[in-house]
This record gives structure tokens, C-alpha cells and sequence, in this order.
């Protein structure tokens, strides 16, 4: 069942808070990649380069905090507090798509010197240049979706065809 508005009636199961939350939880998060330097494309090719061993403190940092509040949450709660969903783990499995999409996802993180994340965090700090690499996530991941719904119509189509 997917979350967000109810075709009969129009509303949203989610609490009126869910959204300015997120919105919030953007911009502390991209005030957080702005201080910490992480913004900066030439900060993160100096940490792939192992000159600046910084993002490991900001991104350990951050692993820890998160770490301890969904381990908070999921003890003391049964629910989200602002979705309703029960807590559940979703697990996937590692296959070739995981395999080869964290490649490309490493090449282009290594060839523009900044994650998707930290793109917009960019701009807020004047980096008006690193809209050339936020078009370019945009149509890699149009291009990624036509190629994929493109496999599935042409294997829908053949296993009509052996019919």
C-alpha cells in the first residue's frame, strides 16, 4: 500500500507534520554539509584522493547519530511517530543492479567531486556551476527509467509472443 493521498476521499494518512519535518530535516542537513566544507567539490576529491581525511569524521558522525535513533525509535516505539508505518526491515538482496549501479554512482561521484546530496547544499553556498552535474543526475536518471521500462515492455512483449 503506498503512502500519501487516498483516491476516494482526497486526504493523506500522514501526520500535518510530515512534510515541514522533511523539509527541516533538508535544511539542517544541508546547513550541516555546508559547514562541514562537504558542499565543496574540491573537498570530496581531496578526500577520494586520500589528501583529506575529513568526510570519514562528518559521514562517521552522522552514521552514529543515526544509528542511535533508530535504535531508540524501534525499541520504545512500535510506529513511525509521523507516518503511522510500523518499523520493519527492508531487506535487499546485493545483485548485479545493486553492483553496477554503486559503480556509476562511484564513478560519477569521483568525476564531479560531489554526491547528489551534497549538489543541492552547492548551490545554497553560490556554486552555481554544479547545476551542470544536478542535469546530469536528472537525465541519467530519466535515461536509467526509459532504459528499464524499456526491458520490462520488451520482456512482457516476448513472453506474450511465446504464448
Amino acid at each position: 500500500m503506498s503512502r500519501g493521498a487516498d483516491a476516494s476521499d482526497g486526504s493523506t494518512d500522514r501526520h500535518p507534520l510530515f512534510l515541514p519535518l522533511v523539509v527541516l530535516g533538508g535544511l539542517i542537513q544541508g546547513f550541516g554539509l555546508a559547514y562541514s566544507g562537504m558542499a565543496r567539490p574540491e573537498v570530496v576529491l581531496d578526500f577520494l584522493q586520500f589528501d583529506d581525511l575529513g568526510l570519514i569524521l562528518v559521514m562517521g558522525g552522522a552514521a552514529v547519530v543515526s544509528g542511535i535513533t533508530f535504535f531508540v525509535a524501534t525499541t520504545f516505539l512500535d510506529r513511525a511517530p509521523l507516518t503511522g508505518d510500523r518499523y520493519t526491515r527492508r531487506m535487499r538482496s546485493m545483485d548485479r543492479n545493486v553492483a553496477i549501479g554503486g559503480v556509476v554512482f562511484g564513478v560519477g561521484w569521483g568525476v564531479s567531486g560531489i554526491c547528489p546530496g551534497a549538489a543541492y547544499a552547492s548551490l545554497g553556498i553560490g556554486n552555481l556551476p554544479i547545476l551542470w552535474g544536478i542535469a546530469g543526475m536528472f537525465i541519467g536518471a530519466y535515461l536509467q527509467g526509459y532504459w528499464r521500462s524499456r526491458i520490462r515492455t520488451d520482456a512482457a512483449a516476448s513472453v506474450t509472443a511465446d504464448d
